[in-house]
């Protein structure tokens, strides 16, 4: 399909699926179409904007749209937008989730340098296949050495 056709349609939706076109300069097209969107009434424009967004990004073009949206005077509001209200909370919940992985990951790294500070203090040097089975163990595993490592005898007793 030739984008540039569709582009020249008064109808914003021709304008929009050209994105999917063969388009001689992407970047001027995303502009065209963007400073048509900016004209739409709001309703319109949050659709259009959004679909545009959807489809851009399946070209690889998400970073284009964001630039030359950031030049026209338009305002989203995220929580009338059905589409990006979705895209935002996935992405939200995304992040959480990230989030919480990390600081699993940081609270798990804090009680192994703990554990293996403890069993130095009472037992002296770490032996190496002590230290390699230490750094496999959980969070809660680690919470469990710290206190058997209070009563046991000996590193290798740790490890029973």
């Amino acid at each position: 399909l030739d984008g540039d056709r569709l582009l020249e349609s008064e109808e914003v939706g021709d304008n929009v699926i050209a994105i999917l076109a063969r388009l001689r300069d992407h970047r001027e097209a995303i502009r065209r179409i963007v400073e048509r969107i900016a004209g739409l009434a709001p309703a319109e424009r949050d659709l259009a904007l959004a679909q545009l967004l959807i489809l851009a990004g399946l070209r690889g073009l998400g970073k284009t749209i964001g630039q030359e949206a950031r030049r026209m005077p338009i305002i989203i509001d995220l929580k009338k937008n059905e589409v990006l209200m979705e895209l935002w909370e996935e992405g939200r919940e995304e992040g959480r989730e990230e989030g919480r992985e990390e600081g699993r990951e940081e609270g798990r790294q804090g009680e192994l340098i703990l554990v293996r500070r403890l069993i130095e203090k009472r037992f002296g040097a770490i032996p190496a296949q002590v230290d390699e089975w230490l750094a496999a163990r959980s969070a809660s595993e680690l919470v469990e050495l710290g206190v058997r490592v209070l009563d046991a005898p000996s590193v290798e007793d740790l490890m029973k």
